[in-house]
C-alpha cells in the first residue's frame, strides 16, 4: 500500500507596503535607491522591487527602484508613489526632500596615493 500525503501550500500575501529609506534627502544627478518593504500576512517582511511594485514620481523618473533626479532640478522636494502590482489597492506615497547642502570633500587617508 502506498500512502500519499496531501500538502496544502498557502502562498504568503502582502498585506501592506512601507518606505524604509536609507536617507532623509535625495541627491540630484544620482541614482537614489527607494527601498520598499512588504509586510506579509504572516508578519514577516519582504523587500520589494520594481517587479512587485510600480513606482512613479511626476518630477523625476525611475529605473527599477532607483529614482533619478535631474541635475538641474529646481524644486526642494519630490513625491514618490508605490503601488503593489498584485493588489493595486495597496498604495503608499511619500514626499522626500532634495539635498541642498553639498557633500564635504573626502578626506585623504595617510599612506593612500592618488
Amino acid at each position: 500500500m502506498v500512502l500519499l500525503s496531501s500538502v496544502v501550500v498557502k502562498a504568503q500575501t502582502v498585506d501592506s507596503i512601507y518606505f524604509h529609506l536609507y536617507t532623509d534627502s535625495l541627491k540630484k544627478g544620482q541614482h537614489n535607491y527607494i527601498n520598499v518593504d512588504g509586510k506579509l500576512n504572516n508578519g514577516r517582511w519582504q523587500p520589494m522591487t520594481s517587479k512587485e511594485v510600480e513606482f512613479s514620481c511626476p518630477a523625476a523618473h525611475f529605473e527599477g527602484n532607483e529614482l533619478i533626479i535631474p541635475v538641474d532640478f529646481k524644486d526642494e522636494k519630490v513625491t514618490v508613489k508605490a503601488i503593489l502590482k498584485s493588489n493595486p489597492s495597496i498604495i503608499i506615497e511619500k514626499t522626500i526632500w532634495i539635498k541642498t547642502v553639498p557633500d564635504p570633500p573626502l578626506q585623504r587617508q595617510e599612506g593612500v596615493s592618488s
